[in-house]
């Protein structure tokens, strides 16, 4: 047995042990569907090896969640989970395909091999849509690259233009104002690391469908944990709640 062969078998093993210890932690569920939008929130190892437990995968969970998901009812006719119900998937899960919207956060440090990257290519052209978030500066964008170009090596990844309709199925956005974390209100800014221009940015199918949405330098899913603290800007909450809403609904339609 190689130690490659050794090292592949280790990694299994414990991906499987940590997604069985998560399925009572987080509530990481694999049955059908029950309302027409669950919050998919892709479980993913980092950078160095790490999975699990101490990852940057459930950053903001469960508040993130939480409040998203009585965003979507109060704001839509969409029928949302309970928070209790929102999923925290695998791409070696065959129940991914179940869900045409996933969520992905701290992206700079996430790490997908080459068949993780197959996965989630299969995904995505198969009518799967992406959101990413939380990933700040030019290393963490270098990050966020070393994966994405495994999943998508012969597709560019372009800015989404102003009059791309995923920007208004449902909200007119034409305000690009930088969504940013807590943390960086804290000190008087919303940049991050250098990542002081944000971007909302995409990867397209043949069709021209939107099957990744690249929010970089930007922080949405601290805006939605921090919906109910006085100290976070309402109107960059309401923002990142309109962007989020707008992806959901592209997602489900096209």
């Amino acid at each position: 047995m190689t130690a490659r062969l050794i090292q592949v078998l280790a990694a299994t093993a414990l991906i499987a042990l940590t997604l069985a210890a998560l399925s009572d932690e987080y509530g990481r569920r694999t049955e059908q569907p029950t309302a027409e939008f669950h919050f998919t929130r892709l479980l993913y190892s980092s950078r160095g090896g790490s999975f699990g437990y101490g990852s940057s995968w459930d950053v903001d969970w469960p508040e993130a969640e939480t409040h998203f998901l009585q965003g979507i009812t109060r704001l839509t006719r969409v029928e949302a989970s309970p928070r209790n119900e929102a999923r925290i998937i695998g791409l070696d899960d065959d129940a991914i395909f179940d869900y045409p919207w996933l969520y992905a956060v701290e992206v700079g440090r996430w790490y997908l091999d080459e068949l993780e990257a197959a996965r989630l290519r299969e995904y995505l052209l198969r009518g799967g849509f992406l959101m990413v978030d939380d990933f700040h500066g030019s290393y963490e964008w270098a990050g966020f690259m070393e994966s994405m170009t495994r999943v998508f090596p012969d597709r560019p990844i372009v800015d989404i233009p102003d009059n791309d309709e995923v920007l208004h199925v449902l909200y007119d956005l034409d305000q690009r104002i930088q969504i940013p974390g807590i943390a960086a209100l804290s000190y008087g800014v919303t940049y991050e690391r250098d990542g002081i221009t944000p971007h909302w940015r995409g990867v397209y199918d043949d069709s021209g469908r939107l099957m990744v949405a690249i929010n970089h330098n930007m922080d949405l899913g601290d805006a939605w944990e921090h919906a109910d603290d006085p100290y976070y800007p309402e109107p960059m909450t309401a923002l990142a709640y309109r962007f989020a809403v707008n992806y959901l609904i592209y997602a489900m339609t096209h």
